[in-house]
């Protein structure tokens, strides 16, 4: 079991790596629960249309994945992205840590980990400096990329209620 799931989590940053977000998709559950610092908590369709988001807007995107450890229960990994933030055209570099939980075969967890007062400066600048440590500049990403996930979902015609 734990080659299997080594495989799916392998399977999932491959296409990642293709911007396949359909693949990606592929590899989780309808209702896998998706969390990180800057989406927060996301459920099922939300989890796959926040990659479909993310692979659809890349721009000069490259990403590596190593450290893929799996058992009969899951797994983790370790990744990094490279990638231009279009909001501010800033280059971000971001390391996170992966860990899933997997059940018949699809990742029905997956939990993202990264500084996000890292990720803040360089996204961010002067103003990620600053202020990226505060809730307050955290909660205004966070709710940023949430109404980004909704005019995305909006504009695919795939909102969830």
């Amino acid at each position: 079991m734990s080659d299997a799931n080594r495989e799916l989590i392998t399977r999932f940053y491959q296409a990642f790596q293709r911007l396949d977000a359909e693949a990606m998709a592929a590899c989780y559950s309808d209702d896998v629960v998706f969390s990180d610092p800057v989406f927060g908590t996301l459920r099922g369709k939300d989890a796959a249309d926040m990659w479909r988001m993310l692979t659809q807007r890349a721009k000069a995107f490259s990403l590596t994945f190593d450290k893929v450890r799996a058992d009969e229960h899951g797994g983790a990994a370790q990744w990094l992205a490279t990638y231009t933030f279009a909001q501010t055209g800033r280059t971000v570099v971001n390391r996170i840590q992966a860990r899933f939980l997997i059940r018949d075969g699809l990742i029905y967890q997956h939990d993202d980990s990264f500084d996000l007062w890292g990720w803040s400066r360089q996204a961010l600048g002067t103003l990620g400096l600053l202020l990226g440590w505060t809730p307050w500049l955290q909660g205004k990403v966070r709710q940023q990329a949430f109404k980004g996930l909704r005019a995305f979902q909006h504009a695919q015609g795939s909102a969830t209620a």
